[in-house]
């Protein structure tokens, strides 16, 4: 009997990023794919800004649904566990500029928040 070990895959790489953005592009937030339409602009908006890469480096992800399923498009943006709604073009660009780039939340678009470790 042969001790045979199986190969393991090689290891993903992924790039440093300081925040992660979480875009429902499921069927139920927006029904006309207004969310997935504004999701693949933002790549370019990303650039504009400064945030496609190095240390303000935003990476980008679409999900299925977050089962919140109203006044889409809805994002979320990690580690800061700041949940969006109603991302039309003109709030998205205020996301990027005051959150994204300026570290503060647009409070007015935030329809929750996760709990930190000292409010439990």
């Amino acid at each position: 009997m042969t001790n045979h070990t199986p190969s393991m895959p090689e290891k993903p790489k992924m790039g440093d990023y300081k925040r992660h953005l979480l875009v429902c592009t499921g069927p139920r937030c927006t029904e006309d794919g207004e969310a997935q339409a504004l999701f693949e602009t933002l790549g370019e908006k990303f650039k504009a800004a400064g945030i496609d890469k190095g240390a303000l480096r935003v990476k980008r992800t679409r999900t299925h649904c977050f089962a919140t399923c109203k006044s889409g498009p809805i994002m979320c943006v990690q580690p800061d566990g700041i949940w969006y709604y109603n991302v039309n073009e003109t709030n998205l660009q205020r996301i990027i500029d005051e959150h994204l780039l300026g570290g503060k939340p647009v409070e007015e678009l935030i329809y929750h928040r996760a709990c930190s470790a000292d409010e439990q």
